[in-house]
């Protein structure tokens, strides 16, 4: 089977989803199927045509093109992607996620080579009109959180027939977890540094866990455009000193720093799935997170972790302070959430679950019968 992966961001770009999209078409590579990925060409120091563990990765300037509609460079880009689904001739078309150039752009191209084609959503949706129709139209909607799903669902009523959850799905790392450490106890913020992460209620929150544990450490990994605030208001508290700033962490870093860590705090404002707390639970640390979207489907409160309401800095101190003062809690918790992320947030999982959309999606006896109509058509 012949799947085209379109990506608005792939590799070299390493955020959750494209690291996820590539994990999953390699993993597919290898029980058969043949790829080709359709991506975005930001950089001119990245090349048009690429490879990526043996699959052809083909980039094109979309932003540049959309941003002169009306002109020769739009047409020509459309055309060399219509000539691209006619020469692959894909049996699946996989948008992973709904960004404004891939939408586009698949949309203007579908007659090249109608093929039944669906959405993986990994962050909730918008308001803007492309999104509504897009996803209304498309033949398969995925959420990678009920969260996710639901909300689209509500918004686009018509797709609940034709859309399903798979929950994202990640390698265990061949690290093995060590003890939580207590004496000296160090709690992880993972990810970039930006408003929806809420790292301004973590540092908020550590200030009054810090009277109670003076031999705590936060440590913010990640970079990002709020970082000079943070560090600001780092200064302010009066906890600059006690508070590191990695900066940007490679992907297979993240385990060791998260094994040296006692627990993880996740007080996002917003979070479609929580990768990082399965990258947490893998290691069996339990995680401090907030009630938004689809972290509570990862993060069974007083199971695997706790889970406050959004913007309460005080619950978020309280919440860390009680598994620091209640060590077997929270090493129990840790260990719970090891159990439960092997089960269901492996990689083994997200593979089976997709191959098995696949193969639906291309043996349905409906979308068979509108992809000849289409086909007719053309």
């Amino acid at each position: 089977m012949r799947v085209l992966f379109w990506s608005e961001f792939f590799w070299p770009y390493i955020g959750g989803a494209e690291l996820i999209g590539a994990k999953l078409i390699s993993a597919m590579r290898e029980r058969g199927y043949e790829f080709a990925v359709i991506t975005r060409k930001d950089s001119p120091d990245l090349p048009s045509k690429d490879r990526y563990n043996g699959i052809e990765i083909y980039r094109y300037p979309f932003w540049e093109a959309m941003r002169s509609l009306g002109t020769d460079q739009l047409m020509h880009v459309r055309r060399q992607v219509a000539d691209l689904k006619r020469s692959f001739a894909p049996d699946v078309v996989h948008l992973n996620g709904f960004g404004p150039t891939s939408l586009f752009f698949h949309l203007e191209t579908k007659k090249a080579h109608p093929a039944p084609w669906l959405v993986a959503m990994h962050q909730g949706i918008g308001g803007r009109a492309l999104e509504l129709s897009s996803l209304g139209s498309a033949d398969w909607v995925v959420g990678c959180s009920r969260a996710t799903l639901d909300t689209a669902r509500s918004r686009i009523p018509k797709i609940i027939s034709r859309s399903s959850v798979i929950y994202n799905g990640i390698e265990e790392p061949s690290l093995f977890p060590s003890s939580l450490p207590f004496d000296a106890p160090r709690l992880l913020c993972v990810g970039r540094l930006d408003t929806q992460k809420g790292y301004d209620l973590a540092l908020t929150a550590f200030a009054s866990i810090i009277d109670r544990y003076p031999r705590v450490r936060l440590v913010l990994a990640g970079d990002g455009p709020e970082r000079p605030a943070l560090e600001k208001q780092a200064k302010e508290l009066g906890i600059i000193h006690e508070v590191d700033f990695n900066g940007w962490v490679a992907p297979e870093m993240v385990p060791d720093l998260i094994n040296a860590s006692t627990i993880v705090m996740m007080p996002s404002r917003r979070e479609s799935f929580g990768l990082v707390a399965v990258e947490a639970a893998l290691m069996a640390r339990p995680t401090v997170a907030t009630r938004v979207g689809g972290l509570p489907e990862v993060v069974v409160d007083g199971e695997t972790g706790i889970v406050v309401e959004p913007e309460d800095p005080a619950a978020l101190a309280d919440a860390t302070v009680h598994l620091l003062t209640h060590r077997k809690t929270a090493t129990e918790m840790g260990l719970a959430g090891r159990r439960r992320a092997r089960e269901v947030f492996g990689l083994q999982q997200y593979v089976d679950a997709y191959d098995d959309l696949y193969q639906k999606m291309v043996k349905h006896p409906f979308l068979r019968n509108k992809l000849e109509l289409s086909r007719l058509r053309t």
